[in-house]
Order: structure tokens, then C-alpha cells, then sequence
């Protein structure tokens, strides 16, 4: 368990699954994303650890993190998605420190790579920068200012190559 600011982070436990849920579904207003995770709870993609929430004391989960099993080419990396935090606590930190968490999870496992397809104002501040300044895109056609990229690990530089992710993206 980590905190960050005035959040607790910590990696999903099963009694978080219903939390989770509810997050998700409050965050995006569509069964589609809770859907995404619970699909992909039963996927190869899965990493024990690496789905993570943020509480408050009365450790209430306000905010998650994903992070899930993607190749950049034949590369092993993983992909952020979803992030989501209930709208009531939208802009408290609580996402971020749930993102801070999985990144610090997954670099502890050893990974090295990370993607996000997401808003292009919001993920550098994790360290993320444009993948296809590194030669990283998608089968699909996405603004390239969406598609993100880093390493956890300085001495090994991002491949280049074409995203691919879990069965359940669909893409």
C-alpha cells in the first residue's frame, strides 16, 4: 500500500470488484468500459497487481487504474486503460495517485513499457510522450497526439512497432 497526497493506493482486492464497477460505470456513463475490465479480469492480459484503486481513510476505492498485458510489435508492454474516478471526486488527485501507484506496481514487476491511449494534455505528466515519435502506432487510425508511450526503465529505450492489445479492446 502506498499513499500519495491525501490518497491511499493499493492494488484491487475481489471485494473491490463491485467498487470498481461502480466506479467505472459513474466515470463514463456507459456499461462499455466497466465491461473492458471485467473481461479482461478473465483474460491472459491480466497482471495480479497491477489493477489498482485509490481510497480515502475510510478506505472507500473513489478511483482506479488498470494497467494490462499489450505488445509494441513482438515486445511485451503493458496498456493503461481505463482510468476512472467517481465524478464527485474528479480532480482531486485520485486518479493521479492511482496511476503513480500502477506505474511504481508495474516497474516493481519488472516491466519496462507502457501505453495510453488517452488525452494528450493530461498523461505527460506521468512521463508519457507521443509513441510515434518513437515508431509506435495502431492498426486503427487515432489522433497521434493520443497515442502514448514510456519507459519504466531508463536503459531500455522503447521499441517501435504496432500496438497490440488484449482480445477484449477489440482492437
Amino acid at each position: 500500500m502506498r499513499t500519495h497526497s491525501n490518497w491511499i493506493t493499493r492494488a484491487e482486492t475481489g471485494a473491490d470488484i463491485p467498487a470498481v464497477r461502480e466506479i467505472v460505470l459513474a466515470a463514463f456513463g456507459t456499461p462499455l468500459e466497466a465491461g473492458l475490465v471485467d473481461a479482461l479480469r478473465n483474460d491472459p492480459a491480466w497482471i495480479d497487481g497491477l489493477s489498482v484503486v485509490s481510497t480515502g481513510e475510510d478506505g472507500k476505492p473513489v478511483g482506479h487504474a488498470l494497467l494490462t498485458r499489450c505488445r509494441i510489435g513482438d515486445t511485451p508492454a503493458l496498456c493503461l486503460a481505463p482510468v476512472a474516478v467517481l465524478p464527485e471526486y474528479q480532480g482531486s488527485g485520485a486518479g493521479s495517485a492511482a496511476i503513480r501507484a500502477a506505474l511504481a506496481a508495474a516497474a516493481d514487476l519488472g516491466e519496462r513499457f507502457v501505453t495510453v491511449l488517452g488525452h494528450p494534455a493530461y498523461y505527460p505528466r506521468f512521463g508519457f510522450g507521443r509513441a510515434s515519435a518513437y515508431g509506435i502506432g495502431l492498426a486503427v487510425d487515432v489522433p497521434d497526439e493520443a497515442m502514448m508511450a514510456m519507459s519504466l526503465d531508463e536503459t531500455h529505450p522503447l521499441p517501435s512497432g504496432t500496438v497490440r492489445y488484449a482480445a477484449p479492446f477489440g482492437i
